[in-house]
């Protein structure tokens, strides 16, 4: 008897390699991998615990789940991943429908235990992760991505001690991949046909430090690699900047003017109280060298708000901010006062009207930036590569873009394949920013 099964991914980009791990293992067990609910004997849900709002959506994602279970639509539901690692037992007694817990893990002992509970088999409740995971190579994956792009880790955990943020007590101390391990993995993906790899990290630019390395050693050593491919770096800590990496972002071809460096705040006294390295100051400084170094370069960033103490004065630099550098691709958050982080036990918190108010003024200014600078791409050409297929259109990003958080290009017309590159001609921005284009013949 084959066992069906079906995952759910909540969560970011390390988190959905996580999940194409677990895939792989429950292929590899004999198990049949199924993209759809419906006619699934098990479920797996891959959770995500880093603020309130995704806590939230895995419980609701379980309760789910477990309906589906008392109708007789699924045999079996299994939890797994973030959540079952920061709160661990207790769920157990939360949610007593659920078949089976497991911790973040390699996933081979998941998968067994899927593929024995589809068949009917007594297998134990909770599955412990028994210690940090090996920064190892992610081997096997089943990619969940379009052929264009996929996510590579380059390190497990971080370092830091942001006030805010529950990472560490989840993934644990940074450890860095090697290089050969890194290489291995890139070429994989090359040789599969993808022709973005995106660097991926809780802190990338603490990469290589344990070993005598920096980021710009690995950036030079997977865009050297043979093939057609190109990099992009996501998830740069603005403290300790490795500004080698300046040189490989505006001059090797293969290395996309691009960093997504998240600053969280401006003002000075809430980067202290959120135990962010540095000043106001200093990050104006980084960002300012960044645009002088790399002439061109998009930048990505992302904004808490509501931090507690954050005054209106604090908040009202956030707009000015984004204008001032020109930041039109931000993610803004507002504060989730989270148990077991170094901030649950202040008591200064922002009313929610006030950090309702603070947040919509800098969705304002991210707007009013992001539709000014696609609008002044209207008439222009540009290469695109294309991430999905549709009859007569075709999805696909310019190198400013990443996947599933910037804006996309909508090409009208285009007869293209996805994983390829093409040129296209900015007609109009619709109302979300997106570039509406047309192929251009050569």
């Amino acid at each position: 008897m084959t066992t069906t099964v079906s995952l759910v991914h909540l969560g970011c980009a390390r988190n959905l390699i996580d999940s194409e791990l677990i895939l792989a293992r429950i292929a590899e067990a004999g198990c049949l991998v199924s993209g759809d609910l419906e006619g699934a004997d098990v479920a797996v849900l891959n959770t995500c615990s880093f603020i309130g709002p995704a806590r939230e959506e895995s419980e609701q994602a379980i309760r789910d789940l477990v309906a589906r279970k008392k109708r007789g639509e699924l045999s079996a539901v299994v939890v797994a991943g973030c959540l079952v690692q920061r709160f661990q037992r207790s769920l157990e007694r939360s949610f007593p429908d659920v078949d089976l817990f497991a911790e973040i893990s390699d996933g081979r002992e998941l998968a067994s235990a899927v593929r024995d509970l589809g068949r009917g088999r007594a297998v134990p409740r909770y599955l412990a992760a028994g210690g940090l995971r090996e920064p190892d190579r992610d081997t096997g994956r089943l990619l969940s991505t379009p052929r264009s792009y996929a996510y590579l880790r380059i390190s497990h955990g971080c370092d830091h001690t942001c006030s805010f943020c529950a990472i560490p007590a989840i993934r644990g101390p940074h450890r860095s991949k090697s290089i050969e391990t890194l290489q291995d993995e890139a070429r994989d993906l090359i040789l599969a046909g993808v022709k973005e790899l995106i660097l991926v990290a809780e802190d990338s630019t603490a990469w290589g430090r344990e070993f005598g390395r920096e980021l710009p050693d690995l950036v030079r050593a997977l865009a050297d690699l043979e093939g057609d491919h190109r990099l992009r770096i996501m998830y740069v800590y603005p403290n300790r900047f490795p500004w080698g990496l300046t040189e490989l972002l505006r001059e090797h071809p293969r290395v996309l003017p691009y960093l997504d460096i998240p600053v969280q705040h401006i003002a000075t006294p809430v980067l202290r109280a959120m135990r962010r390295a540095g000043s106001a100051d200093q990050v104006r400084g980084i960002l300012s060298r960044l645009r002088e170094e790399v002439p061109g370069i998009t930048l990505r960033t992302t904004l808490l708000v509501g931090f507690p103490g954050e005054t209106e004065a604090d908040a009202a630099l956030l707009g000015p901010f984004l204008r001032e550098f020109g930041l039109g691709r931000v993610g803004a958050f507002v504060y989730s006062h989270e148990e077991g982080t170094p901030a649950f036990d202040r008591t200064d918190l922002v009313s929610t009207p006030a950090v309702e108010e603070r947040l919509a003024a800098v969705l304002e200014a991210r707007d009013e930036v992001l539709h000014e600078t696609q609008k002044a791409w209207i008439g222009r050409e540009l290469e695109v590569l294309v991430d999905e297929r549709h009859e007569g259109s075709c999805i696909a990003r310019p190198a400013f873009d990443a996947p599933e958080v910037d804006p996309v290009a909508r090409v009208l017309g285009a007869r293209s394949d996805v994983g390829d590159r093409i040129r296209v001609r900015v007609e109009a921005v619709d109302e979300d920013a997106n570039l509406i284009c047309r192929s251009v013949r050569p």
